[in-house]
């Protein structure tokens, strides 16, 4: 568990793992330079299970890998310090691959919940099956990161997460272990998987055409060479600001109650909350007036545009 400023959420993060069915486990906690009470909430569990790592700050990719290169046990499950793990995760995950020793990737579905911790929506990978998986890597990541668990030395092997790859490192790691070994998803929910406006997660349409198409590329390539991830370096850092983080959350959570779990008032509060942090960008007028019509009709017309 990779963990930087992340106290608001940091509790019951840590708490979901600490009720595991499954008790056989290291619990790897790195505070990764935190400014705020992350380290000492860390440091308030007695739990012989958990280790805790406390560095400067070195940003996600990095603490990843130095995370797996420190883990002890031959299998590794991710999770995030906003998420929460249900009881049953590490017991499904670690039977499933004591039954399947020729898998060396694993993931399920998950529920997304919003910073208040209230479900959205029910979030499915994009395929569950080897095969599935690997056709649908070609264009958008085949897991959902915090939901996880692999075999250490595949990643290893597979020169861990690409530090160049940045917000999609997770998509290029995957790619690349699929070559060489078997992946699948667990049709089950087994985390709640937060979205909030701190979270490095943003809708891609915010990151612009430019990041879009770097991607796109490295996907193709299985790789960043330097210049498109000084490129990335440049967008990620012009985005990474408190008003344009906080309305990038809104418009993710109000395209949800647009179209994924209808709700008119929550989808149209969200809006109003995007536009009122970052005014200048142009979609969240556009959603806000869908958001105007009634659910049936908005989400056949998203339906027909979707084709």
């Amino acid at each position: 568990m990779p963990a930087y400023n992340a106290a608001l959420y940091l509790r019951p993060a840590i708490e979901s793992i600490l009720r595991q069915s499954f008790t056989n486990f290291e619990f790897l906690i790195i505070n990764d330079g935190s400014k705020d009470d992350t380290l000492a909430i860390a440091r308030s569990y007695s739990d012989q299970r958990i280790r805790i790592i406390s560095q400067d700050n070195k940003g996600l990719i990095d603490t990843l890998n130095m995370g797996i290169a420190e883990a002890k046990a031959p299998v590794i499950a991710r999770m995030d310090a906003d998420d929460i793990s249900h009881a049953n995760r590490l017991e499904a995950q670690i039977s499933f691959l004591k039954d399947h020793p020729d898998y060396i990737l694993l993931g399920s579905e998950a529920n997304i919940i919003d910073k208040e911790g209230d479900f959205v929506f029910r979030l499915l990978p994009p395929g569950f099956e080897h095969q599935e998986i690997v056709k649908a890597a070609e264009h958008e990541c085949p897991f959902i990161h915090p939901s996880v668990m692999f075999v250490k030395q595949a990643v290893i092997d597979a020169g861990g997460y690409p530090k160049n790859a940045l917000t999609f490192e997770d998509h290029l790691l995957w790619k690349k272990m699929l070559s060489v070994g078997k992946g699948y998803n667990m049709k089950q929910v087994l985390v709640d998987y937060r979205f909030n406006p701190g979270s490095v997660t943003i809708d891609e349409k915010w990151r612009g055409k430019e990041f879009r198409e770097i991607r796109q590329r490295a996907i193709a390539n299985g790789y960043v060479p330097d210049g498109d991830a000084e490129v990335l370096r440049r967008i990620i850092s012009s985005q990474n600001i408190g008003p344009y983080k906080t309305a990038a959350y809104h418009a993710t959570m109000a395209k949800k109650y647009l179209w994924t779990n209808p709700d008119n008032k929550k989808a149209r509060y969200n809006l109003a909350q995007a536009i009122k942090s970052y005014p200048q960008n142009i979609e969240s007028y556009i959603l806000y007036a869908f958001a105007l019509l009634p659910s049936k009709v908005r989400v056949g017309i998203y339906k027909m545009l979707k084709g």
